[in-house]
């Protein structure tokens, strides 16, 4: 078994690797590559064949994708559905003309329909047009449920994905502009501290999200990649009784960073989708037992990274 992890130097390729590495994840016999952009130009065909022809993989966690924080998406929708178009289609592509056995594609909370009942599962996937702040990134990621479809019905390709709500842990990009957003807060949080500025949200601080310990993921994913059997999707997060609202998230940042001074909220700016409740029903009929790591616990990580 030679698993390729694409996207392997970032928030959740980095989790996949720790897991692997330093928790005993790696079974006798597996052989584990983890990609960066340094290796390989997903976009591009040619760069993609190479890869898969210098590591030969057998499975495949596919993670690469052009991504950015709410307000980049919002200004390059057109750039981000093209870029993730091109590059889920050359893997995919690769994978079966190469006779990959299995490939995990990550997708996104954000593939789901803006209008739509709480909470979401499964199968809403295709229900309605996505939110329009992101739209081009949800429509290429919706893309690759429907090519592990046509792969499975035309040749029998078992390939599949898994859907996580907001993810944040160690190594995140704590970009401002490009994190996700608990990093991006963090990063506001600490230069508002270390400059004695008040802490500027943008938007009211009232949507809510789900968010899952990037380690957690990574078990989970290694556990679909071996176990899980469906080509149709599965969400992977925490219940919907972990649900917070931004507002409660800045706060436990504040007090994580000791930060005592004012906290505005910009109204000004978009909300971006109000909430994005997901259904984990699915995944507990597999694992019943699961424990996630509560994100009053996980945010230590923001003090030692």
């Amino acid at each position: 078994m030679r698993v390729m992890v694409t996207g392997g130097s970032g928030l959740l390729g980095k989790a996949i690797e720790h897991v692997v590495l330093h928790e005993g994840g790696k079974l006798e016999g597996e052989e584990w590559f983890f990609l960066s952009s340094k290796d390989a130009n997903l976009v591009d065909l040619e760069q993609t064949k190479a890869v898969f022809e210098k590591y030969r993989p057998t499975h495949v966690i596919h993670l690469a994708a052009k991504v950015g924080g709410l307000y980049l998406h919002m200004r390059d929708n057109l750039y981000f559905l093209r870029d993730n178009l091109k590059i889920n289609d050359n893997v995919l592509h690769t994978a079966y003309c190469t006779g990959v056995t299995k490939v995990v594609s990550c997708l996104s909370s954000c593939i789901f329909p803006d209008k739509t009942t709480y909470p979401i599962d499964e199968t809403m996937i295709h229900n309605g047009p996505p939110h329009d702040s992101n739209f081009g990134y949800s429509y290429a990621k919706r893309m690759i449920d429907v090519q592990n479809n046509a792969y499975f019905q035309q040749h029998g390709c078992r390939y599949t994905a898994v859907i996580p709500t907001n993810v944040f842990g160690p190594y995140d990009n704590f970009e401002i502009e490009n994190g996700h957003v608990l990093s991006a807060l963090m990063n506001k949080t600490y230069k508002a501290k270390e400059e004695g500025t008040p802490l500027t949200v943008c938007g009211s601080g009232t949507p809510r999200r789900q968010f899952i310990y990037s380690l957690d993921l990574g078990r989970l994913i290694i556990w679909a990649l071996r176990e899980y059997d469906e080509i149709s999707p599965i969400i992977l997060t925490v219940g919907e009784d972990a649900e917070v609202a931004i507002k409660d998230a800045v706060e436990m940042i504040a007090e994580a960073f000791n930060f005592e001074d004012e906290i505005i909220y910009d109204t000004s700016m978009s909300d971006g989708q109000m909430k994005k409740t997901a259904s984990n029903a699915k995944l507990r009929r597999y694992r019943p037992d699961f424990t996630f790591t509560p994100l009053k616990d996980g945010k230590r990580f923001s003090q030692s990274e």
